[in-house]
């Protein structure tokens, strides 16, 4: 036997940064084998089985369990299956980087809106984390609302309903924003059929609680330095609608902003 070609549990274990007391438990757990024995009784290495250690570090290391990573790791035994092992990590890393990277955006989103609230409220800053994590670009928005506001999204949108209608309403907004480029007057029928479409969004968001218009419709009071350009959009869009609005308003025959 050619002893350079193996290494002692010991050794291998301070080439790959772990424990001997880990090997032995990989290897209780039929995921890293000694390839061979010495002798004297001593489980014996191969820098194929280091190869096959540095699998099951990595998979470890991207939150798979050891049960997940015996179904996962290869007989590494041609160049081509050490590529593709090495392949598959390396689409799983990029993974967990963009993923991590992700996690870290929305940290330094939710810094951001926290500095900015004036009072310590645990319950807006749940919502802020649930809409990031929904990758939602209007989370900023939820400091901006009232609790009464803010409990009646809870209470109507689950994240799969709130993700649906977040993207109805920025195509709409679109839509109009494509409507005011052709200076189509406010009577119009194109504008008035987007407007009725906007209003019937507004009514469903609201389910007819009248007291929540005057919060959803103004955008003129925000002020965050970093959302103006949506800020302005939204402005651009509520300036476009307001008289078709009330002509939309006249054929139905009542005004719901009266009195406000």
């Amino acid at each position: 036997m050619n002893n350079h070609k193996y290494m002692t549990v010991g050794e291998l274990a301070k080439k790959m940064g772990t424990t001997v007391r880990t090997l032995q438990f990989y290897d209780q757990k039929g995921l890293l084998h000694p390839s061979s024995e010495s002798e004297g009784g001593r489980r014996l290495y191969t820098y194929q089985d280091m190869i096959l250690l540095h699998q099951i570090q990595s998979l470890k290391s991207l939150g798979f369990t050891l049960d997940d990573i015996k179904n996962r790791i290869e007989v590494l035994d041609t160049p081509q299956k050490v590529e593709h092992a090495l392949h598959q990590q390396e689409v799983m890393i990029e993974e967990k980087i963009k993923q991590l990277q992700n996690t870290l955006s929305a940290i330094k989103a939710l810094k951001i809106e926290v500095n900015q609230m004036q009072t310590v409220d645990f319950k807006k800053y749940a919502d802020i984390i649930v809409n990031l994590q929904m990758d939602n670009e209007y989370y900023w928005l939820i400091k901006h609302f009232d609790n009464e506001t803010l409990e009646h999204i809870r209470q109507q949108f689950d994240k799969d309903s709130g993700q649906e209608f977040i993207q109805r309403f920025h195509q709409l907004n679109e839509d109009i924003l494509k409507l005011k480029a052709k200076h189509l007057p406010p009577e119009d029928e194109q504008v008035q059929q987007m407007t009725g479409r906007f209003w019937n969004l507004i009514m469903e968001f609201t389910q007819g609680d009248m007291s929540l218009l005057p919060r959803l419709m103004k955008f003129d009071h925000l002020t965050d330095a970093q959302n103006q350009e949506w800020i302005q959009k939204q402005n651009e869009v509520n300036d476009y609608l307001k008289p078709a609005l009330e002509i939309y308003f006249q054929k139905l025959g009542y005004n719901p902003f009266e009195g406000e």
